[in-house]
């Protein structure tokens, strides 16, 4: 199977600011973060050929991005994945960039969850089939239920569990502090993160991600014109999305301490990239930190710290952005920089671009040539996981 591997460059990129946005509409955000795209491709909005928009509740058809940006008679495809969206926008056209289907094409991805209603925990029940027997369980309950597990598996009382749990909150806030697109900006202690409100035992208010509203957008070509628009680009070097078909939920033996989404998507995509040790070959991970709990295991389950041995990296300061191992969520990831369903897989995404082109700022590591961002949307037992990896 042929893959596309420096097959497709990432030109331009831009993403507004998320946080709470009540005085902005999609449109706003859109035209937000499609201004600092085109800027940065040097490109216009008559140069794109096909456009695809990721958005889970924010719009349907892919009217709403061509009458923002104003296209002329081209091919906009709305596409959802659930936490994947982001990502599956940018898939679409990049496979239609390889397959020689369009030369240029745009990646979008929106969502506005404040002025919704949505709380960000009541929604899951909704996606799967409902027969009116299955239990309504928000997804804080879902994921504090594989944090027992972890904890139960890998020998960790709870109060050493909520420890480590803590410290990642710690990390993304200090992450986020530097970032002035974050949502939420502002360090926290550990004693903070350890005695914070219960949301769902043993995740506290400091595990949860903020429910954000949010754009961003990419800018995608043919590898051999990227030189053409700019000096400055990243390629990709694979995109993987796998979804599980509940094989883990209808297993009996299966104790939810890993996510076999993730270990199936990571396998392919280092497998395209030519990826051997992730651990050492990887600079920088933007990963889904919906929960505290979702990093740890994500680490683990991209072969970036070994199983059960996540405590002892964190503690060694492996994940910190200036800890000399693979820094994570070096924006604050979703916990910080805040999660609009449709929009977070394109924001992670446009920071591994950043780093890797110097572009970071406050928060820009000493070497960021392959990152890795990473999206997963569903419960354990029955996900969808994406994997973009990006370099020079």
């Amino acid at each position: 199977m042929q893959g596309i591997k420096d097959r497709v460059a990432i030109i331009g990129m831009g993403c507004c600011k998320f946080g709470e946005l009540w005085d902005k509409t999609c449109e706003d955000m859109l035209v937000d973060a499609s201004k600092e795209a085109f800027k940065d491709a040097g490109l216009e909005t008559k140069d794109i050929q096909a456009a695809w928009i990721g958005t889970y509740t924010s719009g349907i058809t892919g009217q709403g991005l061509a009458n923002t940006l104003k296209f002329d008679y081209i091919p906009v495809t709305r596409v959802e994945n659930l936490c994947c969206t982001g990502t599956e926008a940018i898939r679409g056209a990049a496979y239609a960039i390889a397959a020689g289907v369009c030369d240029v094409a745009l990646a979008a991805g929106v969502e506005k969850l404040k002025d919704s209603g949505e709380t960000g925990l009541g929604w899951a029940t909704t996606f799967f089939e409902h027969d009116g027997t299955y239990p309504p369980i928000p997804p804080a309950t879902f994921f504090a239920e594989a944090a027992t597990k972890y904890f139960q598996r890998y020998g960790l009382s709870t109060e050493e569990g909520k420890r480590v749990l803590a410290r990642i909150s710690v990390k993304n806030h200090h992450n986020g502090s530097l970032n002035p697109k974050a949502h939420l900006r502002r360090e926290i202690t550990l004693e903070q993160a350890m005695n914070a409100p219960i949301v769902s035992s043993p995740l506290g208010l400091y595990d949860c991600c903020g429910v954000s509203d949010g754009a961003a957008v990419a800018i995608l070509c043919r590898a051999d014109m990227a030189k053409d628009f700019t000096k400055d680009y990243a390629m990709i070097k694979s995109l993987s999305i796998v979804v599980g078909a509940k094989q883990a939920e209808l297993r009996q033996d299966f104790d939810f301490s890993f996510y076999p989404e993730n270990v199936k998507a990571s396998k392919y995509a280092y497998a395209e990239a030519g990826i051997k040790n992730p651990r050492e070959e990887i600079d920088l991970i933007e990963l889904h930190d919906c929960f505290t709990i979702n990093e740890l295991m994500t680490c683990e389950d991209l072969g970036i710290t070994p199983y059960g041995k996540y405590k002892e990296d964190s503690e060694a300061g492996f994940f910190d952005l200036d800890g000399g191992g693979v820094p994570v969520n070096t924006d604050g990831g979703l916990k910080c920089f805040g999660h609009p369903i449709g929009a977070s897989g394109i924001r992670m995404t446009y920071e591994v671009y950043n780093q890797i082109l110097g572009r970071a700022g406050d928060h820009q590591l000493k070497k960021a040539d392959i990152g890795i961002a990473h999206n997963i949307g569903g419960n354990p037992g029955r996900f969808t996981s994406a994997i973009t990896i990006l370099g020079r």
